[in-house]
């Protein structure tokens, strides 16, 4: 009998615990270890219409990139996230996991995927954990940093990105005639690397949900940016985790099935 502490277990293969981020809250958000999983749905995050497809589903446990919880409550309201979820999770059976900034990091993880994805080659880690003692050329980190096959211009590059990444919008700043060849990436929000960007060989870097002034910073030192989104950077986790899980369960010679949760979308609408 395969036990959500076993999915666990994989998932700490995959992309280890103890790699996430202090403020982070990945892994067991809610259930019980011990309980039986026969059937697993995967999504970007813990929503009601995500619970409501794994009851009507009859999934044992979710597994989400972004966690149920980060700060914790002062009190659980059914009525209201997470409450409700807590509630779906508790009188069903399901258990909730989270893989959040452990995949981001994890070598041949979510920011791994992504510029993968966008079509960068002789990546490397953007931004290194000064605290690691691992060798230099196994050292984690956040984002990456590496370089188009050929130099564009930022214009072609952007239209590539949209395309890649099958996304009807995105902002852009900078001279969209810039050339670019080296490209920084953080999925999720990465306004917090954007010194690091500053400072890097990185043309243009790659990112969401960044703010007016740091837009008006990457402006002045006459670099590129492009924000594609919270979403439209890290949705592709699901498909990361199903593939990664996939591989996992099948060379553990575990008999459950995963399924994606198809419903989410971006909760920003462009009128």
């Amino acid at each position: 009998m395969v036990k959500t502490k076993d999915i666990l277990e994989l998932l700490n293969i995959i992309a280890p615990f103890d790699i996430a981020e202090d403020w982070d809250n990945s892994g067991f958000q809610v259930g019980n270890l011990n309980w039986e999983v026969k059937k697993v749905m995967i999504a970007l995050d813990v929503s009601m219409p995500l619970m409501m497809a794994a009851k009507k589903n009859h999934c044992d446990l979710v597994l989400t990139h972004h966690p149920l919880m980060i700060q914790p409550e002062k009190s659980i309201d059914f009525n209201i996230m997470p409450g409700s979820a807590i509630e779906i999770a508790a009188r069903y059976g399901i258990s909730i996991l989270s893989a959040h900034t452990n995949l981001d990091k994890a070598n041949d993880g979510l920011n791994d995927y992504f510029a993968s994805k966008i079509g960068l080659g002789k990546t490397k880690v953007f931004f290194m954990e000064n605290s690691s003692s691992m060798p230099l050329d196994e050292m984690i980190g956040i984002g990456r940093i590496g370089y188009l096959k050929s130099q564009a211009p930022l214009k072609q590059v952007v239209h590539q990105i949209k395309e890649k990444l099958d996304l009807s919008y995105l902002r852009v700043t900078g001279d969209l005639d810039l050339p670019v060849s080296c490209v920084a990436v953080c999925t999720g929000s990465g306004g917090s690397l954007l010194d690091e960007f500053l400072r890097s060989k990185a043309d243009v870097y790659i990112t969401g949900d960044i703010k007016y002034h740091e837009a008006r910073r990457v402006e002045e030192n006459s670099k590129g940016l492009i924000d594609v989104g919270h979403f439209g950077s890290e949705h592709m986790a699901v498909d990361l985790l199903f593939d990664k899980l996939g591989q996992a369960i099948f060379k553990a010679g575990l008999n459950i099935k995963i399924e994606k949760f198809t419903k989410e979308k971006d909760p920003f609408i462009i009128v």
